[in-house]
């Protein structure tokens, strides 16, 4: 375990997550800023890891927002391997983590979630069983379908999910079309909020003729999950 102290006044350590006898451990990497008011355990897309530039840009602006986050890895990309691995793993890696966030939150309300496959993963393990602790999800990008071939199948299994849901998703994105999303999100009823990013596509890069910026779009992430998580604490009362 390591630690340093980064330049946004935050505690940053690495961690060894253990998944199951036959997984192993995973990586996680602890980003606590000193006045921290929730813990966000964060999961990556499924083509880039825990180190990914928007995982790294966005748990920064995240830290400025006073929420820490731990990210970890999934086994396949811990053992350099580009195919996922099998969802049984990657559930059992969820609740992994999912425990590991309970213990560094330390009293700090937790939510979970993640880019992409690791938001929906999350979500898979939420559905089957309530992840100890959790308040909310949030979906960053959240994976409805596969590219050019739409359907809302992939999103049955929130139905199933107990607690509130925040679903950020860009106007171009191939992967979770709003015509689809938004019909999603009103049958969840007041469980689920729905946060547009327009001009985004699902990696949440925008076009140069949009006027905005990547870090503009990373800095409306960080505040839509930052508002999300304030509305869980003022429900709580």
């Amino acid at each position: 375990m390591t630690a340093r102290n980064s330049g946004a006044a935050a505690d940053t350590r690495e961690i060894r997550i253990h998944v199951n006898e036959k997984t192993g451990d995973v990586t996680g990497l602890v980003e606590r800023p000193r006045a921290a008011r929730w813990l966000l355990v964060l999961g990556h897309g499924a083509g880039a890891g825990l180190r990914h530039a928007f995982m790294e840009g966005l748990v920064e602006r995240l830290t400025q927002r006073r929420v820490a986050t731990l990210r970890y890895q999934f086994p396949y990309m811990e053992q350099g391997k580009r195919r996922p691995s099998p969802r049984k793993t990657l559930l059992a890696t969820v609740r992994a983590a999912v425990a590991a966030g309970e213990k560094e939150a330390r009293g700090l309300p937790l939510l979970a979630g993640g880019k992409s496959m690791g938001g929906r993963m999350t979500s898979l393990a939420a559905s089957e069983e309530r992840l100890p602790g959790v308040r909310g999800l949030i979906f960053f990008g959240f994976p409805l379908h596969a590219a050019g071939k739409p359907g809302s199948e992939r999103g049955v299994h929130l139905a199933d999910v107990e607690v509130p849901m925040l679903f950020l998703q860009g106007t171009r994105d191939k992967l979770g079309e709003l015509d689809l999303i938004e019909p999603l999100r009103r049958d969840l009823g007041n469980r689920a909020m729905l946060h547009v990013v327009e001009g985004a596509d699902h990696g949440f890069h925008v076009l140069k003729r949009s006027g905005r910026s990547d870090d503009e779009v990373l800095d409306e992430l960080a505040d839509a999950a930052r508002d999300f998580a304030e509305t869980l604490v003022a429900a709580d009362g």
